[in-house]
C-alpha cells in the first residue's frame, strides 16, 4: 500500500513538474483529506463503539444522560489536527512561515479542545454529584467553576505562548509583576470563591432553603449555589441572583430551622373593644359552663374566689372588695384551652396568650403559638381557620372587636332624623 502512495505521488509529481504550486496544492487536499478521514473515523466508529460499551456499563436510567461521553467527541476533535501537525512538513514547497503558522494554530486548536473537554468533564462531575443527597448541604458547584477558571487561565496562557513563540514559563514569570493588576481584575471571583468555602462548610445556605432578604428584593427557594451568584425563585416566580459575598456581609432570613424544627410560628393578635371588658354574674358563669373547654376552669376559678373573698370578711362581701371573674380573663382562659386541645397546633413548641399594652385600636390579645405543618398554605389555612372561630365566639363573652367606624356606622347613626344625630 505505501510502494503504490510513493509511486502515485511521483506519477503526480512528474505530472505537474510544470506546476509547482498545483502539486503542492494536491498533496495539501491530500492531506485535508486524510485529517477528514481520520476525523470520520474516529467518530463514527471508535466512539460509537465506545457508546455500546459505555451502554452496557451503565444502569438503564443513566444511558440517555446529556453528560453521556460529551467529553470523548470533544477530545476527538484532537485527531485532525494532529494529522495536519504531523503532515504539514511533507507538503512540498510550503513556505516555512506558512508551516510555523499552521503548527501553532494546531497547537492552540489542541488546547483549546483539551480545555474544552475537561470544562465538560468538570460539568457531568457536577450533574453526577448533584444526585447524592448530600449535594443539597454540600454543593461543590463553585469550587468546579474555579477549576474551569483555572482550566481556561492556564489554556489561555499557552495560547498567549504559543502564537508569541515564547515558552510559557518565560509567560508565567513576567505576568508575576502584574500580580497586583491581576488581583484587582479577579477580586470579586476572589471574595467570591472564599464567600462560597464559607457557605459550604459552614452550611449557611443550601440548595432548596426559604431565604428572605429584603436589601436584594429575595424572598423565596433558592435554586442554585454557583461562584458569583445564589439564585432564588421568589414566590411571586420571579428570579433574583444575589452575589455570593453578600451573603457573608450582609444579614438575612433563612426559614430552614423553623422547617426542620416541624413547626411554624402563629403570632396574631384580636383587637377587643376596651368598653366590652367587665365582670360576670353567677348567670353568665353558669352559661358558660356549657363550654367544656370551660366547665373546669370556672369550677376551680369559682372556689379560689370564694375562697379569697371569705378571707376578707365582712369586706368581702362587698363587690368593690372582692375579686371576681371578668369576661377578658374567662375569653383568654377559653383561647388557651381552645388551642391545647386543637389537632393542628404543636404542643411540644411555646403556647402563650397574652395582652398587649392598650393603646388607641383596643386591647390586643395575642396568640403565640406554632402549628405542626410548616407548609405555607396549610399553614395560612390553620391560622385563618383559628382566628375565624374566634371571632365568631366573641359574642358569647359579652366582648366586641375593636374597629374604626365606618360608612355604614354613620349612616345608622343619622338614620333616625333628616342629618341630625339621634337622642
Amino acid at each position: 500500500m505505501e510502494a503504490v502512495t510513493v509511486r502515485w505521488l511521483e506519477v503526480a509529481r512528474t505530472t505537474l513538474e510544470p506546476y509547482p504550486w498545483a502539486y503542492t496544492l494536491l498533496v495539501l487536499a491530500a492531506l485535508l483529506l486524510l485529517s477528514g478521514l481520520a476525523n470520520l473515523v474516529t467518530k463514527k466508529i471508535l466512539l460509537r463503539g465506545l457508546h455500546r460499551v459505555v451502554g452496557m456499563l451503565v444502569r438503564s436510567e443513566d444511558r440517555e444522560a446529556p453528560y453521556r461521553l460529551k467529553v470523548i467527541p470533544r477530545l476527538a476533535n484532537v485527531v485532525p489536527a494532529l494529522v495536519i501537525a504531523l503532515g504539514i512538513d511533507w507538503v512540498p514547497g510550503m513556505p516555512d512561515p506558512v508551516v510555523a503558522f499552521v503548527h501553532g494554530a494546531c497547537k492552540v486548536w489542541i488546547v483549546l479542545t483539551v480545555a474544552l473537554a475537561m470544562a465538560h468533564a468538570l460539568d457531568a462531575l457536577n450533574i453526577v454529584y448533584e444526585r447524592r443527597p448530600e449535594a443539597r448541604t454540600r454543593p461543590i458547584k463553585g469550587y468546579l467553576q474555579v477549576a474551569k477558571l483555572a482550566i481556561f487561565v492556564v489554556a489561555g496562557l499557552s495560547v498567549v505562548a504559543t502564537l508569541a513563540g515564547v515558552r510559557m514559563l518565560h509567560l508565567v514569570t513576567g505576568l508575576g509583576a502584574a500580580t497586583a493588576v491581576l488581583m484587582l481584575v479577579f477580586q470579586d471571583t476572589i471574595l467570591s470563591f472564599v464567600a462560597s468555602v464559607q457557605i459550604s462548610s459552614d452550611g449557611r445556605v443550601r440548595v432548596g432553603d426559604w431565604i428572605e432578604m429584603p436589601s436584594q428584593n429575595a424572598d423565596g427557594d433558592v435554586v442554585d449555589i454557583a461562584l458569583h451568584t445564589v439564585t432564588v425563585q421568589n414566590w411571586d416566580k420571579t428570579v433574583t441572583t444575589i452575589p455570593t459575598k453578600k451573603l457573608i456581609s450582609e444579614s438575612f432570613k433563612n426559614w430552614r430551622g423553623m422547617q426542620e424544627a416541624g413547626g411554624r410560628r402563629i403570632k396574631r393578635a384580636l383587637y377587643l373593644d376596651q368598653g366590652s371588658v367587665r365582670f360576670l354574674d353567677a348567670e353568665e358563669r353558669q352559661k358558660l359552663k356549657r363550654f367544656a373547654l370551660l366547665r373546669e376552669y370556672l369550677e376551680a376559678k369559682e372556689r379560689e374566689l370564694a375562697e379569697w373573698n371569705a378571707g376578707l370578711g365582712e369586706d368581702g362581701q362587698l363587690p368593690v372588695n372582692a375579686r371576681r371573674i371578668t369576661n377578658l380573663g374567662t375569653f383568654r382562659a377559653y383561647v388557651e384551652r381552645y388551642l391545647r386541645r386543637h389537632p393542628q397546633v404543636h404542643q411540644g413548641m411555646t403556647l402563650l396568650v397574652r395582652q398587649l399594652q392598650p393603646g388607641a385600636t383596643g386591647i390586643p390579645l395575642e396568640i403565640y403559638c406554632f402549628t405542626n405543618d410548616t407548609r405555607w398554605a396549610v399553614y395560612e389555612g390553620i391560622q385563618a381557620d383559628i382566628f375565624d372561630h374566634l371571632l365568631a365566639i366573641l359574642p358569647e363573652f359579652g366582648l366586641r372587636v375593636f374597629q374604626e367606624p365606618g360608612g355604614a356606622d354613620f349612616r345608622a347613626l343619622l338614620a333616625p332624623g333628616d342629618g341630625a344625630p339621634a337622642p
